[in-house]
């Protein structure tokens, strides 16, 4: 072998050295860069485990958890209730009986108040418990296998679109209840207002131009409940979002002291948004159980 063929030999296994560097080194940067993305909070639920075919994301664990403590917190209201209301009893009744009161001023009818109240106080305690658990430490930090385990609850979309649908079907249920299928029907496809025309028309001649705004009124009712869908979830996941990501950035940059008025100010949207999402699906139920003519 002579001089020239050795150096050759040396200059490839120089080569070859220097790409075996460079391999490892986009390697680390890339295990570096999937690491800080598996940190950074995603727009979307991410699924941690499958059963069967249905993948559990991570705010549904979240949403599992708040379910669980308000069963824990029935079971104890329930055991703790007594004919003579101990400080905790008492508490519990002060707070249904102002939630009353405040229905009321929607509704203005007591009855129709208590009939709506286990539904719409249901929705306001789980919504209420969702942003709160958004805010507890490790609560969309914790990670495993790179997802993160716990995710806010009502800060993923799909459990925003859930809870608006729920609260839509449930107050046309309501109305059908209240006021008749065949009356409640009508508010939408207005069939009465078409008619009445062929009955009216010669006590009433301008009959012909307005019942058939009528039914076409009703026609645009059926957009505004899926309207009323979209704008329940949007609302509710942009604000929850938007406060976690406010957060997260916050801490960031300072992590001790500057992040807990913002947390403060946190708690106070939760109940906000809480009570706007159940206020408007009173709203949405008041105005169902009343007839078309009211």
């Amino acid at each position: 072998m002579t001089v020239e063929d050795n150096s050759h030999q040396s200059e490839q296994n120089i080569e070859n050295q220097e790409a075996v560097h460079q391999t490892d080194a986009q390697a680390e940067h890339l295990t570096e860069t999937e690491h800080e993305e598996s940190h950074e909070i995603t727009l979307y639920a991410e699924p941690i485990a499958h059963i069967g075919n249905f993948p559990v994301t991570n705010s549904l664990v979240t949403s599992w958890v708040a379910v669980f403590l308000i069963i824990i917190l029935s079971i104890v209201i329930r055991k703790k209730t007594k004919r003579i209301p101990a400080i905790f009893q008492s508490a519990i009744e002060i707070v249904i009986e102002g939630a009353l009161d405040m229905m009321d001023l929607v509704t203005n009818d007591r009855q129709k108040s208590k009939k709506a109240f286990p539904i719409v106080f249901s929705i306001f305690v789980f919504i209420l418990i969702n942003n709160w658990l958004g805010l507890v430490p490790g609560i969309g930090t914790i990670s495993f296998n790179g997802h993160h385990i716990f995710r806010g609850g009502t800060a993923d979309l799909n459990a925003t679109l859930a809870l608006g649908l729920f609260s839509v079907i449930a107050a046309n249920i309501f109305g059908i209840l209240s006021v008749g299928f065949w009356d409640y029907f009508n508010k939408f496809i207005n069939i009465k207002a078409l008619l009445e025309i062929p009955k009216k028309i010669r006590k009433e001649p301008t009959i012909i131009l307005v019942n058939p705004i009528t039914f076409f009124v009703g026609l645009i009712e059926i957009i505004s409940e899926f309207a009323k869908v979209a704008s329940l979830s949007f609302r509710l996941f942009g604000n929850v979002f938007a406060g976690e990501v406010l957060l997260a950035s916050i801490s960031a940059m300072v992590a001790w002291g500057v992040p807990l008025p913002f947390m403060f100010l946190e708690l106070i949207v939760g109940v906000i948004q809480a009570l706007i999402f159940a206020i408007l699906t009173l709203v949405y139920f008041t105005i169902a159980s009343t007839s078309h003519e009211h």
